[in-house]
């Protein structure tokens, strides 16, 4: 798979899958699955990015990113608010639409020092090739009540105007991202 020169080359760095007995994935599915684990691990790329649909959405407990211009701010804000991003484990629960699997993450916020585990229910929506909706469920769930939708929502908005997101390859990879 590969995608323009302005977004760069599809590297993947999360190439070792796992997955639970009896699920077998695509070569498709190995490589969403990867860039997805890498955009958790604090490794994006606007390449990685293509695999996205445009109107696609981002949602954990912490926003609702809907678009483009949101969910790859998300991404990129990792770099910014985490000196550290630990991969703890992984395991793919199932092959379908949407792939479901459970991830563990070791996160250390910058300039703080404090650390957190999050484990993780991971839902990838998929239309056709493109990646249409990802679902980060802390310990299995997102939060409800109009509160703490209003508060993800503002999450969504506010970060894309603090977090800047490269332009082309070039600026990417001045970056340290592949």
């Amino acid at each position: 798979m590969s995608t323009s020169d302005s977004f760069g080359k599809l590297n993947i760095e999360s190439k070792d899958i796992k997955t639970a007995s009896g699920v077998d994935l695509s070569e498709h599915q190995r490589t969403v699955i990867g860039s997805v684990l890498d955009l958790f691990a604090g490794r994006p790329s606007l390449a990685k990015l293509q695999l996205w649909k445009d109107d696609a959405e981002f949602t954990d407990p912490l926003t609702i990113a809907k678009g483009r211009k949101q969910y790859e701010a998300q991404w990129y804000g990792l770099q910014t608010a985490f000196s550290e991003i630990e991969r703890l484990g992984h395991e793919v629960k199932s092959n379908g639409n949407p792939i479901e699997m459970d991830l563990d993450t070791r996160y250390v916020v910058k300039g703080l020092g404090m650390e957190k585990k999050i484990s993780s229910k991971i839902e990838i929506w998929m239309e056709g090739d493109k990646i249409v909706k990802v679902a980060d469920k802390w310990d299995g769930s997102l939060p409800e009540g109009s509160i703490a939708q209003a508060f993800r929502r503002l999450n969504a908005m506010t970060v894309p105007n603090i977090v800047g997101v490269p332009k082309n390859a070039e600026e990417d990879a001045k970056r340290g991202n592949q």
